[in-house]
């Protein structure tokens, strides 16, 4: 796992103190006054609201790639539950994966795989990527969306008060308000987000081959359990217009299971699916 041709960039220090915090914070669920199974079962619900509807559901799979469409309001539902996954705001996010698709694990891809597995595990995150100077190139249909914009300003203003609702709910329930905080807050995004970072760097390591994508992305059987089916990324980066990720009978694809779910209530519609036989 060399850095040894990790580019040269400026430290980005909010960003890096950020995560040391909340790294920490998440320490917190290993004291015995913090453990109660609600709190537990808050992170676990957030988990999937976040990292299932929001950030694989709605940010990627809707937005980034339009490969389905869903009536406005609930688009703005799933942006909104992507915002609580901390990962920035969505035109930040989007833009930046957008990016990342055309030019992946190339050199000016942020999180190029080529330049180690901690580099596009995290790593990329706390330095000055030129990228972002790009990314208003990239969301020009949601740019100036009121919604996007304001959850792209507002998105840790946001998590902080779902803190403050989570304190409340948690000493309303069980009496310990920050029990809540440290499991439905900290331990919570730190699984989203290593789950999420594991797509940028496992799936372009560990894992097979359906397709030639042009890049080093590969299946990855464990990573799409945990992220949803997001982890079969050889096939989405081969056919990245398809809302169905799991291609194979065996690959199995909770997000496509959702869609074809929302499908059967009306709520989506012009899915897009390449073929298993590609």
């Amino acid at each position: 796992m060399t850095l040894a041709i990790r580019p040269k960039l400026a430290f980005n220090w909010p960003t890096a103190l950020f995560m040391v915090a909340i790294h920490i914070g998440a320490l917190l669920a290993f004291l015995p006054a913090n453990f109660n199974w609600p709190a537990v079962g808050v992170m676990v619900a957030l988990y999937y609201i976040t990292g299932c509807f929001g950030i694989t559901l709605g940010w990627h799979r809707l937005i980034s790639h339009r490969s389905f469409e869903v009536p406005k309001w609930l688009e703005y539902v799933l942006v909104f539950c992507g915002t609580l996954a901390m990962q920035h705001g969505p035109i930040e996010w989007i833009g930046l994966h957008r990016h990342h698709h055309l030019h992946s694990d190339q050199d000016v891809d942020h999180h190029d795989s080529n330049k180690g597995f901690l580099w596009s595990h995290f790593l990329w995150m706390i330095y000055e990527i030129p990228a972002r100077t790009e990314v208003d190139k990239f969301t020009r249909d949601i740019a100036g969306d009121p919604v996007y914009r304001f959850f792209n300003k507002y998105f840790f203003g946001v998590q902080v008060l779902l803190g403050v609702l989570l304190y409340a709910w948690g000493e309303a329930w069980v009496g310990n308000g920050w029990s809540f905080v440290v499991w439905g807050i900290f331990a919570r995004l730190v699984v989203v987000y290593h789950v999420t970072w594991l797509v940028n760097s496992a799936t372009h390591k560990f894992g097979y081959r359906s397709h030639e994508s042009g890049d080093q992305s590969t299946n990855c059987w464990w990573v799409a359990l945990l992220a949803f089916g997001e982890g079969w990324h050889n096939n989405h980066h081969a056919y990245q217009y398809s809302a169905r990720h799991g291609l194979q009978w065996w690959e199995f694809d909770l997000t496509w299971l959702i869609i074809c779910g929302l499908k059967k209530v009306g709520l989506a519609r012009k899915i897009k699916v390449a073929s298993p036989n590609n």
